[in-house]
């Protein structure tokens, strides 16, 4: 009781921040106890262990590329808690955009319908259901590993090698990060594997803040052919051609159009720390990829 009556009294830590708890402990006396509140508070309840321990990097890629183009994704497995972990953990790769269409993380066996329906949408099924998922007309959807041919050509090819690598070397990553300054939040998994995605985004759209402009109202609005073309590389020129028609695409910009100050979030510190960097262009692809990826890690979670 005097822990929680000291707790609730507390004020909520901002992110990053750490408070005070005073509690009293029988045979132990007065103890002060820290806690601390994560700075990137959006990972607290997944579980990208799940999701790797489930599919190959190259699976978890090629369903990330179809959630991009808003394609129709269904998990099957044989428990609730590893198709609840993985469909959450799929939709945070996403960030800093928001999966805008149906997501049931388990689908119930009598809405097995809804796996027919035209419109994008992720879903989990209990394996039990899989002989009735097989029997409805469904169409082009991603039914556990089975999906189709494309999904290895609609990243831009370079950075799609980047992710697969620093994937691969997630755990060499990550204990090679754990030798630096860095905050224990960053030498973990889901430190890793989030910036690892992060980056792929601020490789492709990083400079989205360039092409936003004012008009004499004060409205903001997104120069988007100039935006495409600004782009060097065709891969990505092509890649871009198709995201930017996607709602996940739509609902980012308008957001930030609509906005009367910044974004701040870690992608934007990302974004900004990018663009700084912009004029060094030697370097290209994976190693590029790769290089950026170790010096962000080391400002994952850095205090001001």
């Amino acid at each position: 009781y005097p822990f929680m009556r000291s707790l609730m009294e507390s004020p909520f830590p901002a992110p990053g921040k750490t408070i005070k708890v005073k509690t009293f402990l029988p045979g132990a006396g007065n103890e002060v106890i820290e806690l601390r509140r994560p700075m990137d508070s959006r990972l607290e309840h997944v579980d990208f262990e799940c999701l790797f321990r489930c599919l190959s990097v190259r699976q978890i890629i090629r369903i990330f590329a179809s959630l991009l183009l808003e394609r129709r994704v269904i998990f099957v497995a044989d428990k609730l808690s590893t198709l609840s972990s993985c469909s959450h953990a799929v939709v945070a790769l996403l960030y800093p955009f928001s999966w805008q269409h149906t997501f049931i993380p388990v689908l119930p066996a009598s809405m097995i319908d809804i796996v027919c329906c035209p419109t994008p949408f992720l879903v989990g099924l209990l394996s039990s259901s899989l002989p009735k998922l097989k029997e409805l007309p469904v169409e082009e959807v991603g039914a556990g590993a089975r999906i189709m041919d494309d999904e290895d050509t609609l990243l831009p090819r370079k950075l799609q090698a980047a992710l697969e690598q620093a994937l691969e070397r997630k755990n060499e990553l990550i204990n090679q990060d754990s030798d630096s300054d860095s905050d224990d939040e960053c030498n973990t998994l889901n430190g890793l594997v989030s910036e690892v995605f992060i980056r792929f985004f601020v490789e492709t759209i990083g400079h989205y803040s360039l092409f936003l402009t004012q008009n004499e109202k004060g409205e903001r609005a997104f120069q988007r052919e100039a935006f495409r073309k600004s782009v060097a590389s065709k891969s990505i020129r092509r890649f871009l051609e198709v995201f930017m028609e996607s709602q996940m695409f739509a609902g980012f910009i308008q957001d930030r159009e609509l906005r009367k100050c910044r974004a701040k979030g870690l992608f934007e510190q990302r974004v900004e720390q990018y663009l700084e960097e912009l004029p060094d262009t030697e370097q290209s692809g994976v190693n590029k990829f790769l290089r950026g990826l170790g010096n962000k890690m080391k400002f994952l979670h850095k205090k001001n």
